[in-house]
């Protein structure tokens, strides 16, 4: 293979016997087994591989693993189209299809890159003040910023592979397969623990890899290879390569995702681990310099280019300069220099002892020097260097620029852990503190270890702690001899004067500048400095470049660097794919659909059906020509003029039993229901403890001691596990046993003013007004079926609600069909009761219990007993939140003829189309009238009740509808309840 950058020999992990073919922006690549895209890449010389975010400048690879803020590619086409893929991360592939971001046209020729001409205007914080003025274009602004944000494109189509999720459990959990990783691994697997081993690379080995260090006068990777065979033979011991620990949450519980390497079908798995003890040895990233230019491609961070050498046998150049502040960069100059580089090494230190090392190397080593700007127009071709002291500067010519600015622990999960951290002015970097509450222990350079016999020695001693403190037998534990390559000696360097851009964070265009307008204007917190500029807030998370900016910000505002702070750290530590989050819990296979005993006979008669929480429900019965306005009139035209049946089966029931029954529902329900007469029935409203409304439903008192309650469609598991957790936790004391029937019973809802004509043709028993008034119930026989029949009514309506065995509801159902026939009974759907339930004004269902709605909002203040003791009652004293006082339900009425109320509308007073003014609040529910003839709908307004009678507008933007609208009533049909009472 013929590839300007590859070595020909070397390379730890590649397979060079298995070449692979590839394109990046449809040019055709080789590579081999093992390479990752990033090192495949480098090889056949491609040095531009991105676009920057905000400023679309030419981006290259600076990083080797999960660090890396710029190479992000976008991965195959059409329906398994991936963005946002870090080329360091991609596993090289035959056929793999690579595309560079952010970019349009071509990477090469960017239009968007005409934005970095104007980018005095795009600094800190322009999106907070660039839009202010003039008012009324910021909806034509908004459409060009959605437009421009975001990084990469995402697939349109469905994605057609699989996931899946696991459950582990383990003893330890040791996080990074490096050398303290496979130390402590190795320590409490040899004590006999349950251990889980993960590390987010394809091979085990980390910094060992192809590395010149030894480790008991054999080079390192021995060592390691050794380590990882023991490991695999032992029963007690899992490894999983591939795998990234990206949440630790409470009590052990971590959450891991394993790329699935033969992509047969299979992408990605979700772990859900429960561990006793977890040994972080995630390892340390390289930080780089903060100069002018130190975005350009070709400019590096030295470990990176040291790792590309060692295990993928390129050279990312021929011409290098390494720009250092401490030992850890000369590492890389002396690789460079054994491969035939003519390196530079650029060192802001005077004299260093490991200098003249160096220089016996025959390496150019300029001290007391850095590197004031980097040069180049596609990738860097020199660079301009300038003594610490002042004067004029010299240039060095070079197609590479390797930083080292120190080392920065990966301590992310320690802190997700509620860990503490501490600043260690040494190695210039945050590391775990030893004395935190956190069930973590870090090992390694985690811990600002940098040392190779360290390491190991931290590794076996962490491990055999955690299998000791599990109770383990732990025999003895020899520490190797390692010897490893220089680090440390760190002088911190922080900003690098001169003139041109100096970038902080690559991901998003963060510069130096924009830290030092952050805090003039103010935002001298770390978290406010980072939702301002967007620091660390990519998908990469401030890897590379938090450090840097919190110094930045420390020295700005006359603050070290531990008083500064650090922002709070949260998963994921690496980008997780949705779809590995919701695996198979997707579709009907992720939440079953429930269907009640009629769905065949409604599929058999044309329903169109809808999702309505977890059942499939009738949404409408079209005939032939109509579409969903025209069989939704009809249906509710014969409602308010004949008869309807609606399948009402999904409503949740509770059968509630026991001395305490009524007790309980005192202290759910904002209603009394103690003296409330066996046979009779009565609203009731349950609030959660802030006393906003959670649910609404009807309860029927069959016995002293029982009761049937009802609930809505979408709310009963939640307010089932709402009865079951007061009464485990809150009320143990209560004899009452709350059985959820929902299953058990069939239920259709005979509505309008002939429905009693036809359920009393079916009965065995008086269903007169005076044998079965409204808010009442009786046991008997409909059709030959035992039954229990309520009289309630959501449509208005005269109505009865039937309740049969689930197994009957079918012969019911028919028989209520046969005898309605010479009534021309109507069966309707959803949509129609939800247009019946508007026109009467029921307010709590959907949108107007969005969860910050009280009883008082919705004109139920009248339902509240006054001095009892429930569920929410202290809240309802207090004064509501400001921003949700005054919010009161209204109903809306359109005008005749007039448009469709547009979904997502929200009421405002004058049509100011496409430009913004205040919302007095938003439309709930809304749908056609027949009985008006017009749109109504709901809405919930603040100061609605004196909005009465007012002509307002429906405004939604994002459909460019305005629609004129009269406030009423919240009531639009038979204000007194005649009807349902008749």
């Amino acid at each position: 293979m013929n590839s300007s950058y590859r070595l020909p020999s070397g390379g730890a992990w590649l397979d060079r016997g298995a070449p692979l073919s590839f394109s990046f922006d449809n040019s055709a690549h080789a590579g081999f087994a093992g390479d990752t895209l990033a090192s495949a890449l480098l090889a056949d010389g491609v040095r531009v591989v991105a676009r920057s975010f905000k400023y679309h400048r030419r981006r290259g690879v600076v990083g080797l693993g999960n660090e890396e803020p710029s190479a992000l590619v976008r991965l195959g086409g059409g329906e398994r189209s991936e963005p946002n893929m870090r080329a360091t991360m991609v596993e090289l592939r035959t056929g793999l299809q690579a595309f560079s971001q952010n970019r349009w046209p071509t990477l090469q020729l960017d239009v968007g890159a005409l934005t970095g001409l104007m980018s005095p205007l795009f600094a800190a914080g322009f999106y907070y003040k660039t839009f202010m003025w003039p008012r009324g274009a910021w909806l034509w602004y908004e459409k060009i910023i959605r437009r421009m944000a975001g990084l990469g494109t995402p697939p349109k189509l469905p994605d057609p592979d699989h996931y899946d999720k696991r459950h582990g459990f383990t003893d330890i959990l040791v996080v990074g397969a490096g050398p303290a990783g496979l130390a402590a691994a190795l320590a409490a697997g040899r004590a006999g623990a349950r251990v889980l081993l993960v590390d987010e690379h394809p091979r085990l080995a980390g910094s060992l890899a192809g590395t010149p260090d030894t480790i008991d006068d054999s080079p390192a990777q021995f060592w390691a290879d050794g380590a990882a065979a023991e490991l695999q033979t032992m029963p007690n011991v899992r490894i999983l390569p591939r795998t990234t620990a990206f949440g630790v949450y409470d009590h052990g519980f971590v959450v891991l995702s394993e790329r699935i390497a033969d992509m047969s079908g299979m992408r990605e798995r979700i772990w859900k681990v429960r561990t006793r003890r977890i040994v972080l040895a995630a390892g340390a990233c390289e930080r780089p310099l903060v100069f002018a230019g130190n975005d350009l491609p070709g400019v590096m961070t030295a470990s990176a280019v040291r790792g590309y050498l060692r295990r993928f046998g390129v050279l990312a150049g021929r011409t290098p300069v390494v720009f250092t502040n401490n030992d850890s960069g000369y590492a890389t100059a002396s690789e460079l220099a054994r491969h035939g580089c003519a390196v530079s090494v650029v060192d802001c230190r005077t004299e260093p002892a490991i200098a003249s090392a160096a220089l016996a190397a025959g390496i150019r080593v300029l001290t007391r020097s850095v590197v004031s700007r980097a040069l180049g127009s596609g990738s860097v071709h020199a660079v301009e260097v300038a003594l610490l002291t002042g004067g004029a500067s010299r240039r060095l010519s070079c197609d590479l620029l390797c930083i080292s600015g120190g080392w920065s622990p990966n301590v992310h999960l320690f802190s997700q852990d509620r860990g503490r951290l501490r600043w260690i002015e040494d190695i210039a970097a945050f590391v775990p503190d030893t004395d935190s509450s956190s069930g973590i222990v870090a090992a390694g350079s985690c811990r600002g270890l940098f040392d190779l016999h360290d390491c190991l020695q931290d590794g076996f001693t962490t491990g055999t702690a955690a299998a000791r403190d599990l109770g383990y037998a732990v025999p003895p534990a020899v520490t190797p001899n390692a010897k490893g390559e220089a680090g440390g000696n760190l002088q911190p360097l922080w900003l690098v004067p001169g003139r041109g851009k100096k970038f902080v964070d690559l991901q998003n265009d963060v510069t130096a500048a924009d830290i030092g307008l952050a805090a003039r204007e103010g935002y001298k917190s770390v978290e406010h400095l980072k939702r301002y500029t967007t620091l660390g807030m990519g998908t990469d998370q401030g890897k590379l470049g938090n450090i840097n900016g919190l110094a930045l910000l420390a020295d700005v505002t006359g603050r070290t660097i531990p008083a500064a702070g650090t922002t709070t750290f949260r998963p994921p530590y690496t980008p997780v794919t949705v779809g590995a989050v919701a695996a198979f819990s997707t579709g009907e296979a992720g939440r079953p659909i429930r269907h009640t005993a009629l769905q065949d006979w409604h599929a058999r008669n044309g329903a169109v059906f809808v999702d309505a929480g977890e059942w499939r429900r009738p949404s409408y019965y079209p005939r032939a020509g109509e579409d969903v306005w025209a069989a939704v009139k009809r249906e509710m035209r014969a409602v308010r003029s004949g008869v309807g049946l609606v399948d009402v089966a999904t409503l949740g029931k509770f059968d509630v039993q026991g001395r305490d029954a009524a007790e309980l529902l005192e202290r759910l329900y904002i209603n009394a229901w103690r003296r409330l007469a066996s046979g009779r029935g009565r609203y009731g409203v349950m609030l959660r403890e802030d006393g906003m409304v959670f649910d609404d439903g009807v309860v029927m008192r069959l016995a002293e001691d029982r009761f049937h309650v009802t609930c809505s469609t979408t709310n009963a598991e939640a307010v089932l596990r709402h009865i079951e957790f007061l009464l485990q936790t809150e009320w143990p004391d209560l004899h009452v046993f709350v059985t959820p029937v929902t299953d058990h019973w069939f239920a259709a809802a005979l509505n309008g003013p002939l429905s009693r004509e036809v359920l009393a043709a079916l009965c065995d028993f008086d269903v007169s007004n005076d044998a079965l008034p409204m808010m009442s119930i009786r046991e008997g026989n409909v059709a030959g079926i035992r039954a229990r029949v309520m009289r309630i009514s959501f449509s208005g309506e005269l109505a009865f609600e039937i309740n049969v065995s689930a197994d009957a509801g079918e012969a019911l159902w028919l028989a209520i069909l046969e005898g309605g026939r010479k009534h021309d009974l109507t069966v309707y759907g959803v949509e129609s009761m939800g247009g019946l339930r508007i026109e009467k004004g029921h307010p709590v269902v959907g949108a107007e219990i969005d969860g910050r709605t009280t009883p008082q909002d919705l004109g139920l203040d009248r339902l509240i007993r006054r001095g009892g003791h429930f569920i929410g009652c202290r809240s309802l004293a207090l004064a509501p939140p400001p921003a949700w006082a005054g919010r009161q339900l209204v109903g809306l009425i359109g005008a005749p003829e007039g448009q469709e109320f547009p979904p997502g509308g929200h009421v405002v007073a004058k049509d100011l189309r496409n430009r913004p003014q205040p919302m007095l609040g938003p439309v709930t529910s809304w749908g056609w009238s027949p009985t008006l003839d017009r749109m109504i709908g709901l809405a919930l307004l603040h100061d609605g009740r004196s909005c009465i009678g007012q002509s307002l507008f429906i405004d939604a933007p994002t459909s460019g509808a305005c629609v004129p609208v009269t406030v009423s009533e919240p009531m639009f049909y038979d204000a007194n309840g005649d009807r349902m009472r008749g």
